[in-house]
Order: C-alpha cells, then sequence, then structure tokens
C-alpha cells in the first residue's frame, strides 16, 4: 500500500487505458478525413509532441466511452480513499488527459504532453525527478519506456505489462504488485479477427459447384487455398476497419463488445497485423494461384478499404457495395477455378445479395427505434424512419433476382441446354419462400446482424442450399442431373489429360483446372 505523504503516478496508454491515444486519434482522423491522411506524416516530421497538438485540435475523443481497466481504477479508488495524492502523468496530449481526469474524477494533477515536449520515457522520468525527487514517487505502468520511471521510483506497480516487461522490472527490486485483466489472448484474437465470418468466403466454391467439378480433388485443394487466402485478406480488412470504427462500435450496444472496442486486443498488435495478414494473403496468391484470383483480390482489398473510409456513411451506396462485396467472391472464384462467369449469375447474385445488405441495414434501425432513436446511427446514412422504404426496397431487389432466374429459364439457350428445363422452374418458389421468410423474421426482429451468418446457420436456409443445387444442374452421383447437351470446350482451350472427361492446362502447382475434355456441361450459373 503506497504511504499518503508519496504521490503515486499512474500511467494512461496501457496502464489506465487499454488503448493508445495517439494511434486511436490519429485512426479517427484518417476516417473522417482520409484524403488529409498524409498530413500524418508531414506532422510528425516535425515531432512527435508536433503530432500529439495537432491530431488534438483536430478529433475530439469520447472520453466517456474508453476501454479504462476496472482493476486499476479500484485500486485507485482504494489508495484515493486512504488520502493518497494521485497524479496523472501521460505522453498523450494535454487535452485528452485533462478530460479523462475530470471524467474520472480521481485526479489532483495531470502531467502530459504540451508544446514541444512529449511526456514520454526519460522525460517523463526526469519530470516527475525534479517534480517529487528521486524515489519520492511510486509509479504504475506498463511498457518498456515505463522501466527508466519505474528505476527512479521508490514502489513499482504494473498494470498488464508488455511482453518482457515483468522480468525487466523485476531486477529493478522495487516491483509491489502487478495487476492483469484476465482475458484469454487466444479467445480475443480469434473473435477479433471475426473467423466465423470466413464462412462467407464459401461463396468462392460456387462457380466449383456449378462447373460440376466438386469431385475433381485438386480444384478443391485450389479452392481451399483461395478459401485461406481470401480469410486472411477479409480479416486484415477487419481490424482496419475496427481500427477506424472505434468510436462507433463503443456506442454500439452489441459491437462495444469487440475485442477492440473493449480493450481485449492491444490496439498496438492491431495495428501490425493488419499488414501482416495483408502481406502473408497476397504472397500466397501471387505464389500459389492464377494471376486474375490476384487481381480480383486486389479489387476486393481495395473497394472494402474504401467502403471503411467513405462509403459505408453514405445512403444506398453502402448497400450496393456490399452486394458488390459478396458478389466478387464468386468473381474470385472463377478466377482461381478458371472458369466463365455469364451475366446471369452477376444478376442473380447482386439483387439476392443487396437484398441481404437492405436486411442488415433494416435490423440495425429496428434496434435504434426499438430503443426511442430517431437521429442518424453513428456512421450511418440512415435514420430509423427509413424502416419501411428499406424494406420495400430490400423485398424488391429479393424478388427481382428471382426473376433474373426465371427468365434465364425462359431463354433459349438454356432450353437447349437442358433435358428437363421446366423442373428448374422448382427453384423459384423455393427462393420466394426463403426471401419472403428472412424478411419477416427482420421485421421480426429476430435477425442476426448479418444475415450471411444467419443464412448459414438457419435450418430452413441449410436445407433450401441443399435442394437449390438439385435444379440447377449440378452432378448427381456419376451422373449429372437435369443434363444438357454436349459442347466441346472453347477453341483456345490447351488441354491435359487429367481424370476421366476432365482436362487441365498447366500452371501453377498444376491446379488450375479449365474445362472437361470431352463434356462442357452447363448450367444455371455457366455456360
Amino acid at each position: 500500500m503506497t504511504q499518503d505523504n508519496r504521490p503515486l503516478i499512474v500511467d494512461l496508454d496501457g496502464t489506465l487505458l487499454r488503448s493508445d491515444m495517439l494511434i486511436e486519434s490519429a485512426f479517427a482522423f484518417i476516417r473522417h478525413t482520409p484524403l488529409r491522411s498524409l498530413a500524418l506524416v508531414l506532422w510528425l516530421l516535425k515531432g512527435k509532441a508536433n503530432l500529439k497538438a495537432r491530431l488534438a485540435a483536430e478529433v475530439s475523443i469520447d472520453v466517456t466511452s474508453l476501454p479504462y481497466d476496472e482493476q486499476v481504477i479500484a485500486f485507485l479508488e482504494q489508495q484515493k480513499a486512504i488520502g493518497c495524492t494521485l497524479v496523472l502523468a501521460t505522453a498523450s496530449h494535454q487535452d485528452y488527459a485533462d478530460a479523462i481526469a475530470i471524467h474520472l474524477g480521481l485526479f489532483d494533477r495531470v502531467l502530459a504532453t504540451t508544446g514541444d515536449t512529449n511526456l514520454s520515457a526519460r522525460t517523463k522520468r526526469d519530470v516527475l525527478v525534479r517534480e517529487y525527487g528521486d524515489k519520492g514517487f511510486d509509479y504504475i505502468g506498463n511498457s518498456k519506456d515505463d522501466l527508466k520511471v519505474w528505476a527512479a521510483a521508490h514502489r513499482a506497480y504494473l498494470a498488464n505489462p508488455e511482453i518482457g516487461v515483468e522480468a525487466a522490472a523485476g531486477k529493478l527490486g522495487n516491483v509491489e504488485q502487478v495487476f492483469r485483466t484476465p482475458i484469454n489472448p487466444w479467445l480475443a484474437w480469434i473473435k477479433q479477427m471475426r473467423l466465423h465470418q470466413w464462412a462467407k468466403n464459401a461463396l468462392l466454391f460456387v462457380p466449383l459447384l456449378a462447373s460440376h467439378q466438386i469431385g475433381n480433388v485438386e480444384l478443391v485443394f485450389s479452392g481451399l487455398l483461395a478459401f485461406l487466402v481470401f480469410g486472411l485478406c477479409a480479416s486484415s480488412v477487419y481490424l482496419l476497419n475496427d481500427l477506424l470504427d472505434l468510436k462507433d462500435d463503443r456506442q454500439h450496444p452489441s459491437k462495444c463488445s469487440r475485442p477492440l472496442a473493449c480493450g481485449a486486443v492491444s490496439i498496438k498488435a492491431a495495428l501490425l497485423a493488419v499488414p501482416a495478414l495483408l502481406l502473408v494473403a497476397f504472397a500466397m496468391a501471387a505464389l500459389l494461384l492464377p494471376w486474375k484470383f490476384v487481381l480480383t483480390l486486389a479489387a476486393y482489398y481495395a473497394l472494402t478499404l474504401a467502403y471503411s473510409l467513405v462509403l459505408k456513411r453514405i445512403m444506398t451506396v453502402d448497400v450496393i457495395t456490399l452486394a458488390m462485396l459478396y458478389t466478387v467472391r464468386i468473381i474470385a472464384g472463377t478466377m482461381a477455378f478458371n472458369v466463365q462467369l455469364t451475366f446471369w449469375m452477376l444478376a442473380f447474385s447482386m439483387f439476392l445479395f443487396l437484398s441481404l445488405a437492405l436486411v442488415k441495414r433494416y435490423a440495425e434501425l429496428q434496434e435504434s427505434r426499438k430503443k426511442g432513436k430517431s437521429e442518424q446511427p453513428h456512421g450511418r446514412g440512415y435514420f430509423p424512419d427509413d424502416l419501411e422504404v428499406i424494406s420495400s426496397l430490400g423485398a424488391a431487389s429479393g424478388y427481382l433476382a428471382v426473376m433474373v432466374l426465371a427468365l434465364y429459364i425462359q431463354d433459349q439457350n438454356t432450353l437447349a441446354l437442358y433435358r428437363y428445363p421446366q423442373v428448374i422452374w422448382l427453384a423459384c418458389p423455393l427462393l420466394l419462400y426463403w426471401i419472403t421468410r428472412t424478411w419477416m423474421i427482420a421485421h421480426r426482429g429476430w435477425m442476426h446482424e448479418d444475415p450471411v451468418v444467419f443464412a448459414m446457420k438457419d435450418r430452413n436456409s441449410l436445407i433450401l442450399e441443399y435442394c437449390l443445387p438439385q435444379f440447377s444442374g449440378l452432378p448427381h452421383g456419376r451422373q449429372t442431373l437435369l443434363m444438357g447437351p454436349l459442347s466441346r470446350p472453347p477453341a483456345n482451350s490447351q488441354t491435359l489429360p487429367l481424370a476421366r472427361g476432365y482436362s487441365a492446362k498447366p500452371g501453377r502447382l498444376g491446379l488450375a483446372i479449365r474445362h472437361p475434355a470431352t463434356l462442357w456441361e452447363r448450367s444455371f450459373l455457366w455456360r
């Protein structure tokens, strides 16, 4: 227990706060003014203190929703109760430190970065020694920069110390107590990378199913590789998106529990993971998959980045972009498996996924209306009063997808492809049922915040996902259901024997299957 005649000095970033104010303010600046992002580099060239001052002048932070460490706060309240002087000493800017001190109401004094002085490491130590004398204060921190301060402190307190810090601090011989937040880092990272969202990447396999080659082991392996690459890229995007949306996520009823928003995952670690995951994804794609897939992956990342920075806040543009992002996954599958994508598939997928994107927005706005809110949710271009319009647009878009399917069935080329094309009509009422049911569930407030995840878990949806391929020309045993007339592969197709009825073009790892050698079967998706 610290003595009341010796002040307790408290660090902010990583200690009292499970975050970093510099990184938070930098990402908030990028989000609100993405075209001025390079200004951060120019400000940093004039010194870290200048960067922090400029960011504090440009960005306001809601200190009431920041992820404070409850154990540390409880300890500080205990020390305050016995009359200990508490001093907040931080490398964050003075404006942010003052706002936090006022919000918590615990501190007697605030020392922070001002002017040209960045109050960190050696500079912080010198200021504290000048103010309170060598060994004249106790100090609680968490990082390697704090080692210099602990060396000059009477007692050292550690809060969730960084790797190697506890051992180094132990050599000083003055460690009084170590605080650890009970968080499982593995579970936190699994949740933060949103591995459950990788289920969306199953759309990559749609071309493989539609081209009747799901039984080809080498193609399946190639698809699994594409699935992994797309997942790593998507996780990088999710991390970046969550860094940009920290303020909004903390004010959202469910997103506030995301590991970055609540401080379960280090904001510094996430900052390093974003480029690392992206680099691994593109390196694997460039080395092991066709170059067209790499370009499609780059387009997906660019579109997602634009969505995170700007497009998600623009009414209507946001849902169209979400529909495009789902469709890009299918396009990426065609590039990975080297099959041809048709107009029918693009039209069908855009209308269907636009309907699902509108379901997502509907569910968010419905939650706001239930809470009696009438203003725009943070980071969105809609009002709760838009619910009725959104539901009308969403249902209409879903029904348009069914109409595209119906038009495809009646197309003269389609009639020539199948022995019994009339059977495909059975898919239309099934889709109408699923779309109508999805919107009814959303209307009743039972919809998951991500309708694609809902579709992959809902029993009725899974049954429908099994039944639909039976009406679209997928293989049935060794024969193909609704087998259409046979045709030759394209004239420019250079083939090599691979397996009975199939052929391959030489490519990376020999995994790039092009067309069947003797049967180029066609279906609703590919022809």
